[in-house]
């Protein structure tokens, strides 16, 4: 009998961690459903997307070990969407620990460790090291037009 698999998530900057999760559910059963965060819902989680909705689940559709995509548009649709997609296995990283045992309920729930050394939130924080301020690239013109007078 064929198993199906449910995870959610907001894949932004869709990393290797990401790959490996989607990897490690689809080992767990022959059906992967991957809800992913509308932008609307990471709003009023308070977090904010670099890449938008519709690419993220594009991006997360095409991933050969994903069979569906669907919305994730607020925090109760869980116990309607196991119903929906006859789910037996809700699968989430384990830094959810215990938030989603009222699934067992419904349907096996599994917490799987994270990969180590990667996550969106490192990614954006070294990517605000890289970005230049706007007062950096004024004064860097400055120096450019000085070294340009000087030249000529």
């Amino acid at each position: 009998m064929a198993k199906t698999i449910i995870t959610y998530g907001t894949f932004d900057l869709f990393h290797i961690g990401h790959l490996k999760l989607l990897q490690r559910l689809k080992s767990l059963g022959d059906k992967l459903i991957v809800a992913v965060s509308t932008d609307e819902f990471n709003a009023l989680k308070g977090k904010k997307t670099i890449i938008p909705y519709a690419q993220r689940a594009e991006i997360v559709e095409n991933i050969k070990c994903v069979d569906m995509v669907i919305p994730e548009n607020d925090w109760e649709q869980k116990i309607l969407d196991v119903q929906k997609h006859h789910v037996d296995v809700f699968a989430i990283g384990n830094d959810w620990e215990g938030k989603f045992d009222f699934l067992k309920e419904y349907c096996d729930v599994v917490y799987l460790d994270r990969t180590e050394g990667i996550s969106s939130t490192q990614l954006k924080n070294t990517l605000k090291t890289f970005s230049v301020s706007k007062h950096e690239i004024l004064k860097a013109f400055e120096i450019l037009e000085q070294l340009k007078k000087d030249f000529d």
